[in-house]
């Protein structure tokens, strides 16, 4: 039949027919329903039945060109039709027909009804298949279209607010970073990458970046916070430098300045800072890692000869993992149990020689490569065994503890335990240091990841241009979070400095927990980010040419880096955990019961049956709401954790034992305490910043505290704190804020301003 013979009734059905074949071959069932529809409707003749059950014969399907021909037929009586008239596939088919013909009303009611049914059996869903009929609808503005509307956000004013005080060095140290120097090396060999990396960090001696920590006196500015942003924005660039930078000066070089004395500062720091004296930072051991308190490596005190012995007993003791250690390092600060006349005072710290200035090991001192790694291959790592090895009684960091004239051991902090952790609390820098590295990775990761999704396109509204993938509410989905983590982390972590460099006494041990947290729980998402953006940047993601290859594989150590990451989760929760005895100790009974009402009072008041089903707007985003779920969270958890261990303990358990019992709500212990100190920082940066930024920064607040209690919504749910109901339209707003947020996606990561000789991926091109 041609298709200027169609029958007005065969028109009615033409467009669901083309559909029906156009998206997928019908099935038996899909057949049998459409052919009982048919036979039904009186109004169709007998050849017009015959005509429409062949046409849905899968025995005998239509040829391409009959079903370009429908095509052709249906734009062709489209095209006579006015807008209103096709805005749906129901309406299209039936004022089709209707073109020239004489119809009543309730005939029209009739055919409507049969098509109505025609389509619920074919599984059509309406406007979506609709638009598989090419040319019919007017061109719209589509929401993935309208998505891509540029962004007004004053990038160079947002990029000034994150760099604050810090921005002259930053800059300075990007100057640096783009000399030709400092251009990547292509697929180097272990050896050539070894010695780039080490020239690199020779330059920025040169440069004075090094040393920005140590007094004036030894060549630096006695600044720890230029030190910091200095470690971060080199490490845009590659990570083994970074960390090759932070063994030296960071580790090496802050142990000799703060648990050594004068003589050490005077003699080292200066050689330190210009890499004159490269050195190593000796204190995890083969069979001790985060348990420093447990390693073997012996100083034995000779008072006859005024000497430390330096003795490794078993290879459990090596030094391991050690920094500098296999090719460039002449001294290591080396972690070692003081023996006095068979009296072991504890971990000390102790300078020893391991090279001469041409590289040769000295006696006593044996090094092994640890060789190629996952990752940092620009470093040198290696094991470090001492076989008696004498040093002078000068060369122990006797800051917190020291040998007078008669050989007896002295120290202005009495307890060992208290010693060790004092000693330790002085180098918590290297918690700060790492995830804020981790951070400048992870925002590397988003810029190229956003950029890239931006301007990749693919698929789109049927018969219009493809489109962004970042339009796509999954990709969004995947990559909005990530950056209003990188933001939140961002604050938490300049607060976590602030903190550390204004410590007093009192607050060391809150800082401790703070630092360990924070780098745990900024390290795990770094992690997760990378490796989202990877994913979401397809195969070109997997090409060693866009760095995901070795920003994963260089910041995949950072969780265990300065710690295993789930160990600091422990420490932060035994920090709580103390905090919250010492609350109890500090009150009387009466104390007791108002903290124990005041608590109830609060959850009384959040639980009641119409706040945990509230999901109105402006509920759901109000900073004090996000505040009180995330408290409510963490004093909830602190609370059960601590009935627990109590419950084991009185059971008469050991210690030890009850802690072991309770590890996984411990973690969940320290993540929730550092979950709400990050949404604290963040929520006060927005109202830091200039009143223009204050509504991006606060959308991506909103959605950093809203995609944390949605990835929680378990245990709200749990704990009744919110219904079904509430998390759902969480989930909603989630979904919405970053829709909204995708127009200023590509300026938000602009805004870090990472120089593109130092992001060196193509596909991160503007």
């Amino acid at each position: 039949m041609n298709h200027s013979d169609y029958s007005p009734n065969l028109l009615k059905f033409l467009p669901i027919i083309y559909i029906a074949w156009a998206d997928a071959i019908l099935n038996r069932d899909e057949i049998d329903e459409i052919n009982r529809i048919v036979k039904k409707q009186n109004w169709l003749n007998e050849e017009e039945q015959v005509q429409l059950s062949k046409w849905l014969n899968p025995l005998d399907p239509p040829s391409p060109s009959e079903i370009k021909g429908w095509l052709l037929t249906i734009q062709t009586n489209a095209k006579k039709l006015p807008q209103e008239a096709k805005q749906s596939l129901i309406k299209l088919a039936s004022n089709m027909a209707a073109v020239g013909a004489n119809e009543t009303e309730e005939t029209l009611d009739k055919n409507l009804k049969a098509l109505e049914e025609v389509e619920l059996a074919l599984g059509v869903i309406g406007r979506e298949h609709f638009r598989m009929i090419p040319n019919i609808l007017e061109p719209i503005v589509t929401e993935s279209e309208n998505n891509e509307t540029g962004s007004e956000l004053p990038t160079s004013e947002l990029t000034k607010y994150l760099h604050g005080d810090q921005a002259d060095l930053i800059a300075r140290v990007k100057r640096i970073l783009q000399e030709p120097e400092f251009a990547y090396l292509k697929d180097p060999t272990l050896p050539e990458y070894r010695a780039k990396v080490l020239e690199w960090c020779q330059t920025l001696a040169k440069n004075n970046i090094g040393n920005l920590a140590y007094p004036v006196a030894y060549g630096g500015e006695n600044d720890m916070a230029k030190y910091f942003a200095a470690m971060e924005t080199l490490s845009y660039h590659d990570l083994s430098l970074v960390i090759k930078f932070g063994v030296q000066f960071g580790l090496f070089g802050m142990s000799v300045f703060l648990l050594g004395t004068e003589k050490h500062h005077e003699k080292y720091l200066k050689d330190i800072g210009s890499l004159e004296l490269p050195g190593c930072f000796a204190m995890t051991e083969t069979g001790h890692g985060s348990n420093v308190q447990g390693i073997e490596t012996t100083a034995t005190y000779d008072h006859a000869n005024q000497q430390f012995i330096i003795h490794t007993p078993t290879d459990q003791a090596k030094k391991e993992y050690i920094g500098n250690a296999a090719l460039h390092g002449q001294m290591a600060t080396t972690f070692a149990q003081l023996m006095i006349d068979d009296v072991c005072f504890g971990v000390t710290a102790f300078l020893v020689p391991l090279r001469d200035k041409q590289g040769n090991l000295l006696p006593g001192i044996e090094i092994e490569d640890c060789g190629p790694k996952l990752g940092l291959n620009g470093v040198d790592n290696g094991k470090i065994k001492y076989n008696q090895v004498r040093i002078s009684k000068d060369n122990m960091l006797d800051k917190f503890a020291s040998i007078d004239e008669d050989g007896d051991f002295t120290s202005p902090i009495s307890g060992d335990n208290k010693r060790f952790f004092t000693m330790l609390a002085t180098l918590v820098g290297g918690r700060i240091g790492i995830p804020r590295a981790g951070l400048s990775a992870t925002k590397c990761g988003l810029t190229i990841a956003i950029r890239y999704g931006n301007s990749r396109k693919q698929f789109g509204p049927s018969g219009k241009p493809e489109i962004s993938i970042l339009n796509y509410r999954t990709h969004q989905r995947r990559l909005m979070p990530l950056l209003a983590n990188t933001y939140a982390l961002h604050f938490a972590l300049q607060y976590l400095t602030d903190r550390y460099i204004d410590k007093t006494e009192e607050d060391s041990r809150e800082i401790e927990s703070l630092a360990a947290g924070l780098k745990a729980y900024s390290t795990w998402n770094t992690t997760e980010t990378l490796q989202t953006c990877r994913e979401a940047c397809g195969g070109k993601g997997y090409l060693a040419e866009n760095r995901f290859a070795a920003l994963k594989a260089d910041t995949d150590i950072f969780t265990t880096f300065e710690g295993d990451n789930t160990v600091l989760m422990q420490l932060v929760a035994k920090g709580r955990l103390t905090e919250f005895k010492q609350e109890f100790h500090d009150i009387n009974i009466f104390g007791i019961v108002k903290y124990i009402a005041d608590i109830a009072g609060t959850s009384i008041l959040e639980k009641n049956s119409i706040t945990i089903r509230r999901t109105d707007k402006e509920h759901l985003l109000d900073p004090e709401f996000h505040l009180d779920a995330f408290a409510y969270r963490e004093r909830t958890i602190l609370t059960s954790a601590a009935n627990r261990i109590k419950h084991h303990l009185d059971e008469g358990m050991d210690s030890f034992d009850a802690f072991n019992m309770c590890q996984y709500h411990m973690v969940n212990v320290g993540q929730a305490y550092i979950e709400r100190v990050v949404l604290e920082e963040f929520q006060k940066g927005v109202k830091s910043a200039p009143e223009n930024l204050q509504p991006i920064l606060n959308n991506l607040c909103q959605l950093y505290a809203l995609s944390t209690i949605e990835k929680n919504k378990g245990w709200y749910l749990e704990q009744d704190y919110m219904e079904g109901v509430k998390t759902k339209a969480i989930r909603r707003e989630v979904n919405d804020l970053c829709f909204e947020l995708r127009k200023d996606a590509v300026a938000l990561v602009d805004a870090f301003d990472i120089p593109d000789k130092c992001l060196a991926a193509p596909i991160a091109s503007n």
